[in-house]
């Protein structure tokens, strides 16, 4: 159990190693989940609805998505004149749900450390462990809508492919690289207040530089360079393919992935940790 009454020294210098990061998340576990699921039912508390909006948003979402691209712009994401009405829309929203997991945490990464002062100052309490929570309630979410993707899919084609089975293979590592990027902007956000307003920014221009409206192939060639270097795109496509086409992941493409995923979380956790003793003296 964490001690929660105390006092620490906010000055004293963290383990930075990646067997420190290990630790700390097994560690801090049933903290993580205690608070990841206070984190999504604070979400909605005082609202007549409840958890509930967590189930309606995604489906008034696809909804959304159906009517405007399948009958106001009459969308087509490929050339096949058979095309379903609603594929345009499914093939939409699972880019809008990758986008959303990545966005959702980083945007809200440079306020996590800000918006807690008190656990920098008078308690014992992980720091490093706010942006894991932050994600677990963005991987709650996803999860809603997915489980509302698959079930339309279902419903508007008569079957689900069994590579679905695959998707959180083809998620894992993006939620390493969306940690290891949170635990940088939760640092810079305490010295930087200025983080929060730029990520916002970066983030929607990664929504717009994603296939997620548009396929890659529909691109000039020499755009494409730039729309592969989003580090969204891969995995859009792979999520796609196991979840919309019925096709195997990209294993090799995946493991690259998941170990420059990996570097990157072990470097932002140790920026973190070597930055989180300023952070008493900012706050």
């Amino acid at each position: 159990m964490i001690n929660a009454i105390t006092p620490i020294n906010p000055h004293a210098a963290q383990p930075t190693s990646p067997v420190a990061l290990i630790k700390s998340l097994w560690r801090n576990r049933n903290l993580i989940v205690q608070m990841t699921r206070r984190e999504v039912v604070g979400r909605y508390k005082g609202s007549v609805l409840g958890l509930a909006w967590s189930l309606l948003t995604p489906i008034l979402m696809l909804a959304v998505y159906t009517f405007v691209f399948s009958v106001v712009f009459k969308a087509r994401w490929g050339t096949d004149g058979d095309e379903s009405k609603t594929q345009f829309a499914l093939v939409l929203f699972v880019g809008m749900i990758v986008h959303g997991l990545f966005a959702e945490v980083l945007n809200r990464a440079p306020g996590l450390i800000v918006s807690n002062v008190n656990y920098v100052k008078k308690v014992v309490f992980p720091l490093d462990a706010l942006p894991v929570i932050a994600m677990g309630a963005s991987l709650f979410h996803a999860g809603i809508s997915l489980t509302v993707l698959l079930i339309a899919f279902a419903l508007f084609n008569g079957y689900l492919h069994w590579t679905v089975v695959f998707i959180p293979f083809v998620l894992l590592p993006l939620v390493i690289l969306t940690l290891g990027v949170a635990w940088i902007f939760a640092s810079l956000g305490v010295f930087l207040r200025d983080v929060g307003q730029t990520v916002g920014i970066i983030t929607t221009m990664m929504l717009f530089l994603a296939p997620i409206f548009y396929p890659v192939a529909a691109l000039p060639e020499e755009v494409r360079p730039l729309i592969m270097a989003n580090p969204l795109t891969f995995i859009i496509e792979e999520a796609r393919g196991v979840v919309i086409l019925g096709r195997m992941p990209h294993w090799a493409g995946l493991g690259i992935y998941t170990l420059v995923a990996t570097s990157v979380a072990c470097a932002g956790f140790a920026w973190f940790q070597k930055t989180r003793k300023g952070f008493a003296d900012v706050l």
